[in-house]
């Protein structure tokens, strides 16, 4: 047999190498890690949900101040936004939580922590450019990129990407969007509210493409309204820089040609996956594009090697990395045949309101001919809602003829956090008649999710059928 350095070795320390690396030396296996970044962490920590979380905060307390009218508090003026302050405190957060992804921790763990570029030279033993590190194992979780845009034109000037624009030093004065995705969307939200001018481009007729429309419509508006512009459905033409201005010459949804200016162009036109410099032939691993191939144990096609995190192309969410990582740990580590499922993996854009859901929407059943009813409540409807000011929204459920959950949406206050009853009774398996004869505390917003599953059972209750029903026990009664 084989000797080798490491029982298992992970290239990329990002949420799901993370977790495979903790997890696999915990359980007593020699373990490696390799990041060709100078930290841990990946880009969650460093480039996504931690600092655009951070300045999503920074931006919905400065807008609070010009709604102070809503509470019936005076109006203030507050003073314009310093960015540089702002990015202070995003690099602050990301320096707490970095202590948790720090190398002191996973050493203390039993990992083994080597920087480089990792590339493999055959099945087993891979080049950092300063060692070569052979492994029984080893795990790819080298992550994704912003995608590039064949725009002509837009090469040759400067641009933003989510890992330039949380470490600006100033705030755009007019700031172009490209791409309407969740990046694109919190973005366009968080510097309008902060003071730039936004203008956001997308090629589909509609923001956040894979959501259901009325729901992303009804966001549009929202954004709208608080002065973000939306040239949707539009086909970029040509970019250009003029002096301190940059320009992007398009033709939009109605057949206009229009030329739109901004100090700055952040692109949010979708992910690569990280690939290149891998040799992943030398180890006989199958890819493409889009991603890694893997099986539902997230073995690529040399069944040694495994992959997780954006590199595979699928769910590309940091809960979704640390879900495949643990699928990882029990297959490659624990000898457990593990598979993943993701019928009920959750999402949310964190846009105010936030849109989220997990399971099926209208525009997937639709597509896989799926047989549903629809069942909504709106947040207007909601006494707390109503006392906190945030009535935007609605949440829809979808049901299938037998009376199982499809699907849940939510555009609403915290949607995101009001999904997380929803994963524990759909991966639960509880049943929806339990889910509605629960109490909640009084008034919550959580109570809307009581409210569309008794919507659901309302309609079978208070039906012509029971009420035939309990009239003939009433006559038998006397």
């Amino acid at each position: 047999m084989a000797a080798y350095d490491y029982d298992i070795g992970i290239i990329g320390g990002g949420a799901a190498g993370l977790t495979v690396a903790s997890g696999a030396a915990q359980l007593g296996a020699k373990t490696v890690l390799v990041e060709q970044d100078r930290l841990l962490g990946g880009d969650c920590l460093h480039f996504g949900c931690v600092p655009s979380k951070t300045l999503i905060k920074s931006a919905s307390v400065y807008h609070q101040l010009s709604r102070q009218h809503v509470f019936g508090l005076p109006p203030v003026s507050p003073r314009p936004v310093d960015f540089k302050a702002i990015k202070k405190r995003i690099q602050q957060v990301i320096s707490t939580i970095q202590h948790h992804d720090s190398v002191e921790r996973f050493n203390g763990l039993g990992v083994e922590v080597k920087f480089g570029e990792a590339s493999f030279k055959d099945a087993h033993l891979v080049d950092t450019g300063m060692a070569k590190i052979s492994a029984r194992k080893w795990v790819v979780a080298t992550g994704s990129s912003p995608a590039s845009l064949p725009l002509p034109g837009l090469a040759e000037i400067q641009t933003l990407t989510n890992r330039e624009i949380f470490s600006l030093d100033y705030l755009p004065a007019a700031l172009i969007i490209i791409g309407a995705g969740p990046i694109g969307i919190e973005m366009a939200q968080a510097f309008s509210r902060l003071g730039s001018k936004v203008t956001v481009l997308q090629r589909s007729p509609q923001i956040l493409s894979s959501e259901d429309a009325d729901l992303a419509d009804e966001l549009t508006h929202i954004l709208e309204n608080e002065g973000i512009i939306f040239h949707l459905g539009c086909t970029m033409i040509s970019a250009e820089a003029e002096g301190d201005l940059k320009k992007i010459a398009l033709r939009t949804s109605d057949g206009q040609n229009l030329e739109v200016t901004g100090t700055d162009i952040l692109v949010a036109a979708g992910r690569r996956v990280n690939v290149e410099g891998l040799a992943l032939d030398k180890a006989g691993v199958d890819y493409e594009r889009t991603g890694i191939g893997v099986d539902r144990r997230l073995r690529t096609s040399s069944k040694h090697i495994f992959a997780a995190g954006d590199v595979v192309g699928g769910y590309q969410f940091t809960h979704a990395a640390g879900y495949e990582g643990g699928i990882i740990v029990a297959n490659a580590v624990m000898g457990l045949p593990r598979k993943v499922n993701y019928q009920w993996m959750p999402h949310c854009t964190y846009s105010d309101p936030e849109l989220g859901g997990m399971g099926l929407n209208e525009k997937m059943a639709l597509a896989q001919n799926i047989r549903y009813e629809v069942f909504e409540e709106k947040f207007v409807d909601n006494d707390r809602a109503q006392a906190e000011g945030e009535i935007s929204g609605r949440i829809k459920v979808l049901f299938d003829p037998k009376g199982k959950v499809l699907g849940v949406r939510i555009l609403g206050y915290h949607a995101g956090d009001l999904l997380a009853q929803w994963v524990g009774l759909l991966n639960g398996g509880v049943k929806m008649s339990v889910a509605a004869g629960s109490v909640h505390p009084y008034p919550t917003v959580a109570e809307i999710n009581k409210r569309v599953i008794g919507s659901y059972f309302s309609g079978k209750i208070f039906s012509d059928k029971v009420r035939k029903i309990l009239k003939l026990i009433h006559n038998y009664r006397g």
